[in-house]
């Protein structure tokens, strides 16, 4: 048998942590000596300690990994997917937080007052599209969507038409921090029937207030403000959901500083 300084230096783990394991009972000592109180471990119990250590880790707490070594494989296999669901989950947050920090330090020492949006009105027209709409944690999940349109419509050879090719549509009448309600359409020719979760449809042509801008995503909150003062300046009123037209998309460039989008605000005139 191998006392606790022993297990601890060839388990890798702490004494500290090891008196935490047994606490909870994940990791208790086989043999505790009445007399002097020592503790001793087994040496096959060398491999139950590397897996603790190893779900550890992975992020799971003690209480998890007790009811995953209770529970056995199926238990263990359905813990993993969840967690690997959180982690890709949480890279994909970190991307997101990463994106607008290169932004923020790009724009260093720039003056933003001077940053100027033409804003022009116009009407889009009617377009025959394939959508998908879902509720996303949030717009930065939105690549969700087109991943869905892409995958189920991969076999019907798709034909896109017009220079308005790819849209996002947001649903909710003010901004959410999570459970957002977002539609994309994509712009093509022909008739096609519906997937699972693609729908082919004809929308209404929309008269609109738009501005285009090159760069991050994070700069749509200058851009807002310049449609905005537009439309107060001009005698106009918001009048529906806002979207935004994907010219050059993350389907054609991995750098955000070649991101050309249209912000889109339907709107009429004041009073009318």
């Amino acid at each position: 048998m191998l006392k606790i300084g022993e297990f601890s230096g060839l388990s890798r783990i702490s004494i500290r942590m090891l008196r935490y394991y047994d606490e909870n009972g994940l990791l208790c000592p086989a043999y505790i000596d009445e007399t002097s109180g020592y503790r001793y471990y087994e040496e096959c119990q060398l491999v139950e300690a590397a897996r603790i250590a190893a779900l550890r880790d992975i992020g799971f707490g003690v209480a998890l990994i007790g009811e995953i070594i209770r529970g056995g494989e199926r238990t263990l296999e359905r813990a993993l997917r969840q967690r690997r669901k959180e982690l890709l989950e949480e890279r994909e947050r970190a991307n997101s937080q990463l994106l607008r920090l290169e932004s923020a330090l790009h724009r260093l020492g720039k003056d933003e007052c001077n940053m100027k949006y033409e804003v022009t009105c116009k009407t889009l027209p009617a377009r025959y599209v394939a959508s998908v709409r879902d509720i996303l944690p949030a717009y930065s999940y939105e690549g969700r969507l087109w991943h869905t349109l892409m995958k189920e419509t991969a076999a019907l050879g798709l034909q896109p038409d017009g220079p308005c090719c790819a849209v996002g549509i947001y649903h909710d009448t003010e901004y959410r921090d999570r459970d957002v309600d977002v539609e994309i359409q994509y712009s093509v020719k022909g008739r096609y029937q519906d997937t699972e979760h693609v729908k082919f449809k004809t929308v209404p042509p929309v008269f609109m207030a738009s501005a285009v801008y090159t760069g991050s995503y994070e700069k749509i909150s200058e851009v807002n403000a310049a449609v905005a003062a537009w439309v107060r300046d001009n005698g106009y009123v918001f009048d529906g959901l806002s979207f935004s037209i994907y010219h050059v998309g993350p389907n054609e460039t991995q750098n955000p500083d070649e991101l050309v989008t249209e912000v889109c605000y339907p709107v009429r005139k004041k009073g009318a």
